[in-house]
């Protein structure tokens, strides 16, 4: 039954030639993962990778929090293939995952619904005076790492490996829930078994963490954290995400979504100053990463280039199980070398009465 269902979920994914629409968080959250992936993309594995200026936001968030129409949002995402369609580009690459459910919402929509996609189309000619060919191949950006991660493993500067034992690092990762959930089979492995994430940590030398919550959300859930009064309930899904894996000892989490991330990375550090409790080792956080990073630390980027200081969990005790060099004096140090500031990080070493979970 697995073997024919794993069946059902596997994905063709293009190998060149995408048109990339980055997220409209991800670049306040973690800047340095986008940049990280285009240069991948280009400078590491020599794919023809284009991003265009003129591109928007795909209003996915005002969408989920019932702010923003779907004729509206279809009409955006039709302006987005009009752009790629304009580009001579027919492989559609979402940075967002929220963005990809958007995307296959609305195709899957407009292929139930064909009078939806021509209202789609008359919106979009009177407002824009544009038109377009639905994608080829839509695929999230994780896909697309996914797709390559035997080549990058080839190129591979630092393994994750433990450079003192050698043994296999452990970790956790976490599929964001517009990923895999919506539309199953857009997503390799589907809902049931994501595998996008735990192929990268497989085919870099790790090892994947498998625990009770697995499978649980974040939190996010945008109308659980956009409405000041459900914040208690977004912190509350993470921490118990973070209670069930920290008896496996997780040496990193490993994420593909804007805001999973985000949460997962501040959230420890709200949790220890409320309540004195860590899940990493030695008082510290569990370094959360994007698979941009991931793939970035492999391929022997510095850490710092990738935006790594904007953690607040630090990163270092992965960077020093991996053996990456790195310089620790240069890690808040803006382009110009001038200063930029240094946040707290999410080690708690109190006498107080709470305690950590190792």
């Amino acid at each position: 039954m697995k073997k024919h269902s794993w069946q059902e979920y596997q994905k063709d994914v293009a190998d060149d030639k995408y048109y990339y629409v980055r997220s409209c968080i991800r670049q306040n959250f973690f800047p340095g993962s986008e940049a990280a992936f285009l240069n991948i993309l280009r400078n590491d594995l020599h794919r023809d990778i284009r991003e265009d200026a003129i591109h928007t936001s795909c209003t996915g968030i005002g969408y989920h929090s019932d702010i923003v129409p779907i004729e509206t949002i279809m009409t955006v995402v039709a302006r987005q293939f009009a752009l790629m369609t304009e580009s001579g580009y027919e492989n559609f690459a979402s940075s967002c995952i929220t963005s990809f459910g958007v995307y296959s919402e609305a195709l899957e929509m407009w292929h139930e619904f064909p009078e939806m996609e021509e209202k789609t189309r008359e919106y979009l000619y009177k407002a824009t005076g544009r038109e377009f060919r639905k994608p080829r191949s839509v695929a999230h950006a994780s896909d697309i790492i996914f797709h390559h991660r035997d080549e990058i493993a080839s190129k591979a500067k630092y393994r994750l490996v433990n450079a003192a034992t050698g043994e296999p690092l452990r970790g956790v990762e976490h599929i964001g829930c517009h990923y895999a959930k919506i539309f199953p089979k857009n997503g390799i492995g589907g809902a049931e078994f994501p595998y996008v994430l735990a192929g990268m940590i497989e085919a870099w030398g790790g090892q994947v963490v498998d625990y009770p919550e697995r499978r649980h959300c974040c939190g996010f859930g945008f109308r659980n954290y956009l409405v000041r009064a459900n914040r208690g309930y977004s912190i509350a899904n993470s921490q118990k995400k973070f209670e069930s894996m920290a008896p496996y000892k997780p040496d990193f989490i490993l994420t593909n979504c804007p805001g999973c991330p985000m949460f997962m990375d501040r959230w420890q550090y709200t949790i220890a100053e409320m309540e004195g409790i860590t899940y990493g080792a030695d008082g510290h956080g569990i370094p959360v990463l994007t698979y941009e990073e991931l793939a970035g630390l492999v391929l022997g980027y510095d850490p710092w280039e990738l935006g790594m200081q904007m953690h607040q969990v630090d990163v270092e005790p992965l960077l020093d199980k991996m053996g990456v060099e790195y310089d620790p004096s240069a890690k808040f140090l803006g382009k110009n070398g001038k200063y930029i500031g240094q946040p707290l990080d999410a080690a708690v070493n109190c006498g107080c009465s709470g305690s950590s979970i190792l």
